[in-house]
C-alpha cells in the first residue's frame, strides 16, 4: 500500500461503572437512626447494619485494590473527634449487652446466625466478640475504612440514589437513571439471594475464633462484590461503549427503536452479485482529522471495502488539493475536490473513487451563481446513475441565512437534480443540515427554532427533495428506528446519544428498489458527524 490518508478515528473506549462509595459515618449507621424500637431491637440493628457494611467494606478493597475512596474532603471530614464518638459508643453497647436477658440474647444471636448454647455469661461472651470481631484494626485501618465503606442498608435496602454531595467523585452516579434502576434492582437481588445467606452461613460456621470470622466474612464479601461487579460489568458496558443502542428521544412513541447497525443490517449480498458501495462523512475539517492516529481511511476500506467515499466540509483551500491527493489510498486513484474561493479554509467537498467516473462538473452549473463559490457540490456520471456529493448551508447563528436556504438554494439544487435525473437517475448525498421528521432529532420540541429543524427548512426538505420523486433510503428501510448522524460538541452528545440525523443517501424512485442497505457507522469518531454507507445493486 501507498501512503495512506490518515483519517483519524478516535476508537470507542469501554468505561466500567465503578461502585459507589459512600462514607461509614461511625458505628452507628443505618436503621439505628430509625426511631423503630428501643434497647435490644435498637442494638441489633446497629450490629446487624454494621457488620455487613464492614464486611463489604472489606471485600472492596481486597477486590478492587482501592487505597481510599475518592471522596471528596469537602463533601466528608473524618478526625479525631470521630473516633472518639466510635469509643463512646462502643462503651455504650457493651454496656446494653450486660443489661440484656437470656431470651434477648439468644433471640440476638439467632438473628446473627451464631450459636446460642451456653449461660448467660457465656452468651454474653460469645455477642461481645462477634461485635468486637466486626471491627477494623482501629489504630491503622480506621481511618480508610470510614472513608471505603459502602452502606449497604442506604444503597439497597432503602434503595436511595445517593445525594450530589456524597459522590462528588463518583463516575457510577453519571450513568442514565434508567441503567441505576436496573443496577439497583439487580443489586437488590443479589443482595437478597446472595449476601445475607453467605454471610450468615459464614458466620455460623467459622464462629470459633474473631480471626477465623473475619476471614470468612472478607472472603464471602469478596465472592459477593465480585458478583456484583460482574453484574454491573454487563449492566453497563453496553450502554457506554455503544450509547447509539439506546433509546435516547424526549418524545418516543411507543413501536421506536434505536438503531443497532450489528442486528439490523441485512446479509452480504451473494458473491458476484454487481453492486457499488458508497460512503459519505462530514469530517468537519479534514487536516485536523489528519492529526489522529487511532484510525485511519486505509483500515476504514479495509473494515468497509467501499467503492467511493464522498467528503463534506474539508476546509481544504485550493493550494492544499495537490499535496492531499499524493496521500490516497493505494486503488483510490480517482479524486475531485471543490474548494471554497469567497471564504478561505470554509466548506469544501469532495469525491474518493477507485471507479473511473464518464464525466464530472463541480457546483450547480449556473452560470454566475453565489451558489458554487463556497465549494458545496460535486456531481460525478457513471455508467447507471449520477452521482450528487453536497453541503447544504446551514441557516447559521439567529438563521441569518435561512431565506437564502430555503428560497435559493433548496430549489436550485432541486432543479439540478431533476435536469439530471432526465438521462440517469440520481444519487444525492452528503450532509443536508435538516432533520427531517421529530424522529431524526432527540429533542424536537427545544429546537424548533434551531438551524437545521425550522418548519420552514423541513418543509423545503420535503417539497425540493422527497415531492419531487426522491426517497430517503435510511428511513424507508428502518421506518421506526431513531437513528443519528451528528451529535454537537458542545454537551457531549455522543455519551449519551443525543443527536440528530443529518446525513442522508436520496435516490430516484426508479432505483429505490435497488438498495439493499442503507445504514449508519456510529462508532466512528474524529468528527461531530459520523460516515454512513449506501450498497446500491446495479
Amino acid at each position: 500500500m501507498n501512503n495512506a490518508l490518515q483519517f483519524g478515528l478516535q476508537s470507542s473506549a469501554i468505561y466500567v461503572a465503578k461502585f459507589l462509595v459512600v462514607p461509614l459515618r461511625s458505628l452507628r449507621v443505618g436503621s439505628s437512626f430509625v426511631g423503630v424500637g428501643v434497647g435490644t431491637r435498637s442494638f441489633n440493628k446497629r450490629l446487624m447494619s454494621n457488620a455487613t457494611a464492614f464486611s463489604i467494606n472489606n471485600s472492596k478493597r481486597k477486590e478492587l485494590n482501592i487505597p481510599g475512596a475518592a471522596i471528596d474532603q469537602n463533601c466528608h471530614q473524618m478526625g479525631s473527634d470521630t473516633d472518639r464518638d466510635e469509643m463512646g459508643t462502643l462503651q455504650d453497647d457493651r454496656k446494653e449487652i450486660e443489661a440484656m436477658t437470656v431470651q434477648e440474647l439468644r433471640s440476638t444471636l439467632r438473628k446473627l446466625g451464631v450459636p446460642v448454647k451456653g449461660r448467660k455469661q457465656e452468651l454474653i461472651s460469645t455477642l461481645r466478640l462477634h461485635m468486637d470481631s466486626n471491627l477494623p484494626d482501629q489504630k491503622e485501618t480506621s481511618s480508610s475504612t470510614r472513608s471505603d465503606s459502602v452502606t449497604i442498608k442506604r444503597k439497597i435496602s432503602n434503595r436511595e440514589e445517593p445525594t450530589e454531595d456524597e459522590c462528588t467523585n463518583s463516575e457510577a452516579y453519571d450513568i442514565e437513571h434508567g441503567e441505576k434502576r436496573v443496577k439497583q434492582s439487580t443489586e437488590k437481588n443479589l443482595k437478597a439471594k446472595v449476601s445475607a445467606k453467605a454471610i450468615a452461613k459464614e458466620q455460623k460456621s467459622l464462629m470459633r475464633t474473631g480471626k477465623q470470622q473475619i476471614q470468612s466474612k472478607e472472603e464471602t464479601s469478596s465472592t459477593i462484590s465480585s458478583k456484583l461487579l460482574k453484574t454491573e460489568e454487563i449492566i453497563s458496558s453496553p450502554s457506554q461503549s455503544e450509547p447509539w443502542t439506546v433509546l435516547a428521544h424526549k418524545k418516543p412513541q411507543k413501536d421506536w427503536k434505536a438503531y443497532n447497525p450489528k442486528t439490523m443490517r441485512p446479509p452480504p449480498l451473494p458473491e458476484g452479485t454487481k453492486c457499488v458501495k458508497v460512503m459519505t462523512w462530514n469530517v468537519n475539517g479534514l487536516r485536523g482529522l489528519l492529526k489522529f492516529e487511532s484510525f485511519s481511511a486505509l483500515q476504514l476500506a479495509q473494515r468497509e471495502n467501499f467503492d467511493i467515499l464522498c467528503l463534506q466540509e474539508t476546509k481544504l483551500q485550493v493550494k492544499d488539493v495537490e499535496e492531499i491527493k499524493k496521500t490516497l489510498i493505494d486503488g483510490y486513484d480517482h479524486s475531485f475536490w471543490s474548494c471554497s474561493v469567497s471564504k478561505l479554509g470554509y466548506s469544501g467537498t469532495a469525491i474518493i473513487s477507485r471507479i473511473k467516473p464518464l464525466s464530472v462538473r463541480y457546483g450547480t452549473g449556473l452560470s454566475g451563481s453565489d451558489h458554487d463559490t463556497e465549494g458545496r457540490i460535486v456531481t460525478a456520471e457513471f455508467d447507471s446513475f449520477y452521482l450528487i456529493n453536497t453541503y447544504v448551508p446551514n441557516s447559521g447563528d439567529g438563521l441569518k441565512r435561512l431565506s437564502y436556504r430555503i428560497e435559493e438554494w433548496d430549489r436550485t439544487l432541486s432543479n439540478h437534480i431533476k435536469e439530471l435525473e432526465k438521462s440517469k437517475p440520481v444519487v444525492l448525498t452528503g450532509d443536508l443540515n435538516c432533520a427531517h421528521e421529530e424522529i431524526d432529532i432527540f429533542n424536537p420540541a427545544g429546537n424548533k427554532r434551531s438551524a437545521g429543524f425550522t418548519e420552514e427548512e423541513r418543509q423545503s426538505f420535503g417539497a425540493n427533495f422527497l415531492d419531487k420523486g426522491f426517497v430517503d433510503t435510511f428511513r424507508k428501510q428502518h421506518p421506526g428506528v431513531v437513528g443519528y448522524t451528528y451529535w454537537g460538541y458542545r454537551h457531549g452528545g455522543r455519551k449519551t446519544n443525543k443527536g440528530w440525523r443529518l446525513d442522508y443517501f436520496l435516490v430516484s424512485q426508479s432505483i429505490a428498489a435497488n438498495v439493499h442497505d442503507s445504514y449508519i457507522l456510529p462508532d466512528i469518531n474524529g468528527s461531530d458527524h459520523c460516515p454512513i454507507g449506501l450498497i446500491l445493486k446495479l
